[in-house]
């Protein structure tokens, strides 16, 4: 069972277009959390709650740092919360990522707000040894950010749909550039994943799937998506977000 818990707003900026970052205090959800995992955050009046993926961790401070797109009112209300406010969590939720500590190098390719979650990953990656390539996908200049964070993790590409930052085109334009490593990393829309898995065939890889979630828990079914040739299926909540890139089908 997930634990709701009320989660203080530390600080609240826009960091780039319609993109904001929240730091939120709350010691078990901070002591708990891992890469990959979200939250799923309670705003206003929906019904629905909203499943944010976590883009960093404190556990000195007991805080955890999230990302979002305003796109709709539930955002907007997210948005406009003010320091010293609560907002109702359930979480940390899902499986994060998990990794063999004896690799040495990892690439991240993340899109858009599939990006956060890449960053607290990489943190950990590098805490541990293991070096760190990324690629980073944006629509525009205006869209990008986390860009030096990720340049102080290691050796970073940042693409733009329309050319106007970085490389011109899509994450997997550059892929060969990122030479070898032993796994990969990559959370972003579905089509960007499957272009991505596609192109990296048979190298070992985890993928994260950022959807629409209903429960959040694995209780209504809303998430599921195909698993294997057999006709299963894995709720993204519950059983992910983050799957082995063979497991699921895309």
């Amino acid at each position: 069972m997930k634990k709701r818990v009320e989660m203080t707003v530390k600080s609240v900026s826009e960091i780039a277009l319609d993109t904001f970052e929240m730091t939120l205090e709350n010691a078990y959800t901070a002591t708990m959390a891992i890469p990959g995992q979200f939250l799923h955050l309670l705003v206003g009046d929906h019904t629905l709650r909203r499943p944010i993926s976590i883009a960093d961790i404190d556990y000195d401070q007991d805080t955890v740092t999230i990302l979002f797109k305003q796109i709709g009112d539930g955002t907007r209300q997210l948005a406009s919360l003010e320091v010293g406010m609560n907002v109702n969590a359930i979480g940390p939720a899902g499986n994060g990522f998990t990794y063999d500590q004896s690799m040495n190098s990892a690439l991240l390719v993340g899109g858009g707000i599939g990006i956060p979650p890449l960053y607290c990953l990489g943190k950990q990656l590098r805490e541990n040894g293991i070096e760190v390539k990324s690629v980073l996908g944006f629509q525009t200049d205006q869209h990008i950010f986390y860009e030096e964070k990720f340049q102080e993790l290691g050796e970073t590409y940042v693409v733009t749909d329309d050319g106007s930052y970085g490389y011109r085109g899509f994450v997997t334009d550059v892929l060969d550039q990122a030479g070898y490593f032993d796994h990969y990393f990559s959370c972003g829309p579905i089509p960007m994943l499957q272009a991505v898995t596609n192109k990296l065939g048979k190298i070992s890889g985890s993928i994260s799937l950022e959807e629409r979630l209903g429960c959040g828990v694995g209780a209504c079914f809303a998430c599921v998506i195909p698993a294997g040739t057999e006709g299963f299926y894995r709720k993204i909540c519950s059983d992910g977000p983050v799957f082995a890139a063979e497991e699921v089908i895309l």
